[in-house]
């Protein structure tokens, strides 16, 4: 057993390497993934990073309202006196639950549908993809506006209204690449020596599609992010005075051009993380050489 152990670490640690070595070589991937590293920290250490951490809540200074960015107020002040970029790294911490609640129901969900989908066929099929076909003819953002404007608007209920259609996405993935693999040999293998459906589901099928989960969730993370912003920059979303980035763009835009920092500083905040996010996700899938994922 030692003798296999042996033989088998030098081929896991030579994939894993020629892995990393392709990912590397990649300008795209790697430019996203330090964009996305630097936004991670920035929210995780927010508190002890920020310069004035105290700005965050519900604080005025009217001294120190519109002023310009400069080296005690990197992004300027708000119309409260309120340090910008302070705001923009605790805002952060709100975009990134945002997009890690709404994927974290979304692809569990719609991984599932797939696969039932696409290896049983017949009316689960119908019955599933017709469901999805229907969920998928409704714009996310419509949909999110009109339960965000239905509910209080609030943090807890723009996550729910961005999940509510976010899993279509994953289980017309997942259905597509499952019914390619459903009769494939390891699968009948499987079956012939008496595998139950769950085992041939989630140990068999599941595994095939990680990579191609791992490139769509990396992707998505940029677009929900977006969609929460738009849905708090419409008023529908994370309320004052708690800190979020498309709540900072509308606050901002009443004052544009001539106070400019105060809603362009936090639209290029948003730009930072999506298009990292974006890069990430790109490399991602010429890592993996995935085709179907948009």
């Amino acid at each position: 057993m030692s003798a296999s152990v042996a033989v088998k670490s030098p081929v896991r640690i030579s994939i894993a390497y020629q892995n990393w070595h392709r990912f590397s070589r990649n300008p795209t991937a790697v430019i996203g993934a330090a964009i996305v590293a630097v936004v991670v920290l920035a929210a995780v250490l927010a508190p002890w990073i920020a310069p004035h951490p105290d700005h965050v809540g519900a604080i005025v200074n009217f001294r120190a309202r519109h002023q310009a960015p400069s080296a005690q107020y990197w992004f300027g002040t708000d119309n409260v006196g309120r340090d910008i970029f302070s705001r923009v790294l605790f805002g952060y911490r709100i975009s990134l639950l945002l997009a890690a609640v709404v994927l974290g129901f979304a692809v569990p969900v719609g991984a599932t549908l797939g696969l039932l989908a696409g290896y049983f066929g017949g009316w689960t099929e119908i019955v599933i993809m017709r469901l999805t076909d229907v969920a998928l003819a409704i714009p996310p953002l419509v949909m999110a506006l009109a339960v965000t404007a239905v509910l209080t608007p609030n943090l807890l209920h723009a996550m729910f209204a961005i999940a509510a259609l976010w899993w279509t996405w994953h289980t017309r993935l997942i259905f597509s690449i499952t019914r390619t693999l459903r009769h494939q040999e390891f699968v009948e293998a499987a079956r012939t020596l008496g595998a139950s459906r769950f085992h041939i589901l989630f140990r068999e099928l599941l595994p095939n599609c990680a990579s191609a989960i791992l490139v769509k969730v990396s992707l998505d993370f940029g677009f929900v992010i977006l969609i929460g912003a738009a849905l708090s920059y419409l008023g529908l979303g994370v309320q004052p005075p708690t800190p979020d980035l498309g709540t900072m763009v509308a606050s901002g835009a009443d004052f544009l051009p001539d106070r400019w920092w105060e809603s362009l500083l936090p639209g290029a905040a948003i730009l930072f993380v999506a298009l990292g996010f974006n890069l990430l996700g790109d490399g991602l899938r010429d890592l993996y050489d995935v085709e179907s994922v948009r």
